[in-house]
């Protein structure tokens, strides 16, 4: 079985935004995770930056068109730049997430779930095992948010992504933001996801802000971390243990020294709850 690495600690989302603060004062946060699409590019000022952050600062890749759920599986074209940038930057780990963006080459750029069944586990596995057998390491899979349920669905979301994680042996990065809008979204209980996830294969959390527009919230990664989010998150170091945490930030991008602050707190739970564990 693959095992997950060690954590890193802490890191951000790398935005343009920030480019000049990471460059000027290096060393600020454990890691970066990279969007792979930015820099799956011949050339130019992006991977001329990139190339500079990642002297000073380990780097994670993470995509978001690699559509694993497709039918015919993600596109070799993308692969091929994919493992380039692997080669070239020799991140940390690779991920990307836990749905579908497409079909017939036609991406239609929103992060799509799938259908929670048996026939879809054993096709994703199959398509994440031919991934990883190309990219020669194990991807990490994210859960993504949802709105709506397929009439199909068989199964909780919570044993979907822990039967694909165990049918293809990958990893999972655990979002906690999206459990939580998920859990509002289709009224289930978020800490009963949290605890039926393999703890040996989170790999990674995500932290993210949220829209609540009252009987629904939207996943927009345009604010800070809630307190319901925090406090998920807490219950997930309970259960996973110390891992790699990150926050995202997508649009109302702040300055970076809120972000480091923001990022300071998610520090001091983890701190707390080693010491909760140590005692």
């Amino acid at each position: 079985m693959v095992k997950r690495l060690a954590s890193p600690g802490f890191g951000l989302g790398l935005r343009t935004a920030h480019y000049a603060d990471i460059l000027a004062r290096p060393r600020q946060v454990d890691w970066f995770e990279a969007l792979s699409e930015n820099y799956m590019v011949e050339g130019g000022k992006p991977l001329d930056v990139l190339e500079r952050i990642r002297r000073d600062t380990p780097l994670a890749l993470h995509g978001v068109s690699m559509s694993i759920g497709s039918p015919g599986g993600p596109d070799p074209a993308y692969l091929r730049a994919l493992k380039k940038l692997i080669r070239r930057f020799d991140p940390l780990w690779v991920s990307d997430h836990l749905c579908w963006t497409g079909v017939h080459g036609r991406n239609m750029h929103d992060l799509l779930p799938l259908p929670y069944t048996e026939e879809t586990v054993r096709h994703v596995a199959a398509n994440i095992r031919r991934v990883q057998d190309v990219l020669e390491l194990p991807l990490v899979l994210e859960n993504v948010s949802s709105y709506l349920g397929f009439a199909q669905d068989a199964m909780p979301e919570w044993e979907f992504v822990r039967a694909v994680a165990e049918e293809s042996d990958s990893l999972i990065l655990l979002d906690v933001n999206n459990i939580y809008v998920s859990s509002v979204n289709h009224g289930f209980d978020p800490f009963a996801y949290l605890q039926a996830m393999p703890a040996e294969r989170v790999q990674q959390i995500h932290l993210a802000g949220h829209t609540d527009h009252g009987g629904y919230i939207i996943d927009t990664h345009d604010d800070a971390v809630s307190g319901p989010v925090w406090w998920l998150y807490e219950a997930a170091l309970r259960h996973c243990g110390p891992t790699a945490t990150m926050i995202e930030r997508d649009d109302n991008i702040p300055s970076f020294d809120e972000l480091l602050g923001e990022l300071a707190f998610a520090r001091s739970l983890a701190g707390k709850q080693h010491q909760v564990a140590a005692a």
